[in-house]
Order: C-alpha cells, then structure tokens, then sequence
C-alpha cells in the first residue's frame, strides 16, 4: 500500500515523502497513529501543491537574503559607544548594540546570533563581523566605532 507520510518514521522516511508499506503495517500502525495517509490521488496531488509552494517560499528567501548581502557589502555601519580617551571604551561592543544600530540606521532587522563578531571590540577603530543571513549565505560587516 502506498502511503504520505505525516512525520518523520525512523527507519522508512521523511514527513512528505511517499513510501510502499504492507498492507498491515499500514493499517493497524501508521494509520491510527496519524504517522501518514493512504495515498489517494487528491492526497499525491496536495502532496504535489505543498512540495511547490515550499520550494517557491524557499527561493523567495534565498533572493531576500541575497539582496540583504548585497546591502550589507556596501554599508560600513557606524556605532558610537562610551569612551575612556586615547581610542579605548569603558566597555566593549557587543553583536547586540551592533544589531541595535543595524536596525535604527538602515532599517534591516538581523537577530543579534546571525552577527559574529571576529573579535572583541575594545577600542575605537574599523572592524568587521559576519552575518549568517540563511541558506549558507554570509555577508561581511563593516563597523565603525566612534567614541561618544
């Protein structure tokens, strides 16, 4: 019997996937369980629907984020912080402020976890980061810091 599956059934497949089961094993454990549905034509055919408007949804995000790289390359993001005098901070800048800034100078909305920080920044100067933007794609960050 053919059968969509519902979940993720260890050892036959992955939720989505269409799969040959015997009759039994349908019957009496995938079915009650809710674990997959009998694949009837309208069931493949709402299979078919999901499984496109997914890969859509996923190329859609793949161009927002290619876009957002492409904005990030060019920015060099300026983030003023608290200063002790000759170029040294009362305390260092943190993927959250730079986030902060992000946000309130371009309007691009990154979390605070997807912006890595190659180091700690101490003291007033030039620095780069790394923003996980999704689907393997990075973008380098310029950030400058200025003292307050």
């Amino acid at each position: 019997m053919k059968v969509i599956l519902l979940t993720d059934v260890k050892g036959k497949g992955k939720k989505g996937q269409m799969i040959e089961v015997s009759d039994g094993y349908a019957r009496n454990y995938m079915l009650p369980r809710k674990l997959a549905i009998e694949a009837t034509t309208d069931a493949v055919n709402t299979m078919r629907m999901n499984d496109k408007a997914t890969a859509e949804r996923i190329a859609r995000e793949k161009a927002e984020a290619m876009e957002v790289s492409r904005k990030l390359r060019e920015l060099t993001l300026v983030v003023k912080a608290k200063g002790g005098g000759q170029g040294r901070l009362f305390g260092a800048v943190t993927n959250t402020e730079v986030a902060a800034a992000l946000e309130k100078q371009t309007g691009i909305k990154l979390d605070k976890r997807k912006i890595v920080l190659n180091e700690t920044i101490k003291n007033v100067g030039t620095y780069t980061a790394t923003c996980k933007l999704g689907y393997e794609i990075n973008a380098p960050l310029t950030i400058k810091i200025e003292e307050q």
